[in-house]
């Protein structure tokens, strides 16, 4: 199993690649579009601004390899700002496309969850399985992850397989066929992250038909 971890200049690389080889599993962090055409998946992670991502994806022409990669089947997974770039568009300081392989949009939490809570939304929660998914083949309900984002995927009922409770549910997990997505960093997420990461790795494509 070759993993490629999307290098686009945004994103917490390095621990991901760490959390791959703990399980085992060979990850290779590229930006070379002939290397994540040459991966069996791919992971999209990314941290900070969607505008900001979404530009250097279109800037170095992976958003159309990325694109064309799930189109042909391929299992991709984006991570927190990562997931965020599968939706359509996101409303973070504006108004800016997305890679649309998703139906969604990204929204400030601050619209949901109410003046009480802290943004962003940081630290450990627990996840609601809304289905029975392949990803989550070795965690249970009620498990915790680990959460930091001001955002959040909206407009996409069909598609959510996991939420978490800030103030109101915000979705955690999301699927459609061959695209994956998780708002919470696996990566940080200990043990529960690491069979999150186990799954994805084991997952066929048959497996989400």
């Amino acid at each position: 199993m070759n993993i490629a971890i999307v290098d686009y200049g945004v994103g917490n690389l390095f621990s991901l690649k760490s959390s791959f080889a703990a399980i085992g599993a060979e990850a290779r962090v590229t930006g070379e579009a002939r290397l994540i055409k040459e991966a069996d998946k791919i992971i999209l992670p990314g941290v900070g601004a969607f505008a900001d991502a979404a530009e250097k994806l279109r800037q170095t022409g992976l958003d159309e390899v990325l694109k064309q990669q799930v189109e042909q089947g391929k299992i991709m997974m984006g991570i927190c700002l990562g997931m965020q770039l599968l939706f359509d568009e996101s409303f973070e300081y504006g108004r800016h496309a997305g890679l649309g392989l998703i139906p969604g949009k990204v929204k400030a939490i601050e619209e949901v969850i109410g003046t009480d809570l802290k943004i962003p939304h940081m630290g450990w929660n627990a996840l609601d399985l809304k289905q029975k998914h392949p990803l989550f083949a070795h965690i249970n309900q009620g498990d915790c992850v680990y959460f930091v984002h001001s955002y959040h995927a909206t407009d996409c009922q069909d598609h959510i397989i996991a939420s978490t409770e800030y103030g109101a549910p915000l979705t955690a997990a999301v699927a459609r066929n061959n695209v994956l997505g998780c708002q919470f960093h696996p990566e940080k997420s200990g043990e529960v992250g690491l069979n999150i990461l186990r799954a994805f790795c084991e997952i066929r494509e048959e497996d989400l038909c």
